[in-house]
């Protein structure tokens, strides 16, 4: 291969490999869930790139990707409840990045915004909420002091960046206060028991008075039913007779018999009234 042709075939390739170095630094790709921050020899654009494949100057352009996606952090606040009482509390923040603060985040907080932005905004709203409670009620009102937390913190932030949610996952109490909310909880609950007893006893008082009242008042108004008809008593024995003839007949002050004479006597014969007695006489063994 003489020179001249050498030098053009080298010629070549060096144009197609600048082409090709030149066509790869001039294209970009901003992946889904994700906004580009276009930064030309060291100054931000104004404005951001949106996902897809886009054209920029080669070399002297770098695109940033920026997530849009809601992100989730982990997070522990040592916070001081209304007795003085050191809590520890572990959580989770739910939060994104709004379009229209890409730019200035990339500008102010570069990196990750969770560290320099929300954390310290979500540990003075969480610390606020629990200096205005005890430790008892704290580990009480979890649902109340996540929605607080959560309301102070999104309006210290304001509309920079958005925060979804904060999940309260566990609060840590010492040991020696743990035990004493707990035995706390027991002496109430056994107060509870107690009150709920005393309250059925009661309630049981109550109904034994109510139901002696109505038997008072039944026995009254039988009594001046029985007394106003009198032939209510006939009809009562007739419907309560068995059959058999009975042991004694009499009544009141003619009565023949006593009562246990009367039961001994019952199965061997009759006993007659003081009439049958009068009317049929026994007669005499011949």
């Amino acid at each position: 291969m003489n020179p001249q042709t050498f030098a053009r075939t080298l010629g070549i390739g060096l144009l197609i490999f600048c082409v090709v170095i030149m066509a790869s630094s001039g294209t970009y790709v901003v992946n889904p869930g994700f906004r580009g921050v276009e930064v030309i020899l060291g100054k931000v654009s104004s404005t951001f790139k949106p996902e897809g494949f886009g054209i920029k100057i080669p070399i002297v352009t770098v695109i940033y990707p920026m997530s849009v996606r809601q992100q989730t952090a982990e997070e522990q606040a040592d916070c001081y409840s209304s007795d003085l009482q050191q809590i520890r509390v572990n959580l989770r923040v739910l939060y994104r990045i709004p379009e229209a603060s890409v730019v200035t985040l990339f500008q102010d907080y570069y990196g990750q915004p969770f560290a320099s932005l929300i954390a310290p905004r979500v540990h003075e709203a969480l610390k606020e909420v629990t200096a205005l409670l005890s430790a008892e009620q704290i580990v009480k009102k979890r649902e109340q002091i996540k929605a607080q937390s959560l309301s102070i913190a999104q309006k210290k932030i304001g509309s920079l960046l958005v925060i979804e949610d904060i999940v309260i996952e566990d609060i840590t109490l010492s040991k020696e206060l743990g035990h004493a909310i707990e035995a706390k909880m027991v002496q109430e609950q056994e107060a509870s028991k107690s009150k709920f007893f005393q309250n059925r006893a009661q309630i049981e008082a109550d109904t034994a008075v109510i139901q002696a009242k109505g038997e008072a008042q039944s026995i009254v108004i039988r009594g001046k039913a029985l007394k106003e008809n009198p032939a209510f008593v006939d009809l009562k024995i007739v419907d309560k007779w068995d059959g058999f003839t009975p042991v004694v007949i009499g009544g009141g002050e003619n009565l023949l018999l006593s009562l246990q004479d009367a039961e001994r006597l019952r199965g061997s014969r009759p006993i007659l009234s003081t009439n049958q007695s009068a009317a049929n006489p026994r007669r005499s063994p011949r």
